[in-house]
């Protein structure tokens, strides 16, 4: 899993430039609507609504912008509609790269996913063309410098964790996705933030990418991760860390 959690590692240390641009935000807003949409808008009886309210006090979101989403979601506001969707497809090297979208146009957003794709020598594939190699599971990365590995071992599977991996500087932790929320408040309940902390497709099997692939991959994960629509983009490729680190620069 080496490539997955040195992206993420990476990226949340570019995190602060992410948030300047509203990506952050604008796909809480959304998430917003969604999960008032599809559970009621009260977050006692709605767990995915209170975990997304959670993360937008954590990013300093107004209580007003939160009212509104939430009120976009269950009528009660006019708005846009949004949509969940995942597409599939595969990028350079033949890293397999799955896409979770929130969008109000899916012909625009597909269109748009599949010229970056081609742009950065992928391809975007048919539903299950590449599904079958992934494992839905509650997904955190926590550097190392932050936890004490003991302290954090016994948090996370007194909370239902499956396991804890080390993974040169950071810390794994694997969960089932119904158990993500407890395993996160144990996580935080030590006074960690995790560099990623996701219910993620994560792959069974790596491809190791090396040189200019290598660049091409992590230039199409970078744009990916900046289009408005994307919520999430995992991928099977397994890249050194300073390779990631010196084509992000």
């Amino acid at each position: 899993m080496s490539g997955h959690s040195k992206w993420h590692s990476i990226k949340h240390k570019k995190g602060a430039a992410d948030a300047k641009r509203g990506k952050i935000f604008t796909r809480i807003i959304k998430e917003l609507t969604i999960a008032a949409r599809a559970g009621g808008g009260d977050a006692d009886s709605n767990p995915r609504l209170r975990t997304i309210i959670a993360e937008a006090k954590a990013n300093n979101m107004p209580a007003d912008n939160i009212k509104r989403a939430i009120r976009r979601g269950t009528g009660e506001e006019p708005g846009v509609s949004y949509e969940e969707a995942i597409y599939e497809g595969y990028g350079p090297g033949g890293a397999a790269v799955m896409i979770d979208v929130l969008t109000d146009n899916k012909n625009r957003t597909v269109g748009e996913l599949r010229h970056m794709l081609t742009k950065h020598a992928g391809n975007l594939g048919e539903t299950n063309s590449v599904a079958w190699m992934f494992q839905k599971k509650g997904y955190f990365v926590i550097e190392k410098g932050k936890a004490d590995e003991e302290a954090l071992l016994a948090a996370v599977l007194e909370a239902g964790a499956d396991d804890m991996r080390d993974d040169d500087d950071n810390w794994e932790v694997l969960t089932p996705p119904d158990v993500f929320p407890q395993v996160q408040e144990a996580i935080k309940g030590l006074g960690v933030e995790p560099a990623a902390a996701e219910v993620a497709m994560l792959p069974q099997n790596y491809v190791k990418l090396e040189g200019k692939t290598a660049q091409q991959m992590v230039k199409l994960m970078d744009a990916l991760d900046d289009h408005d629509d994307v919520r999430h983009v995992w991928s099977n490729f397994d890249i050194a860390e300073k390779e990631i680190e010196a084509s992000l620069a």
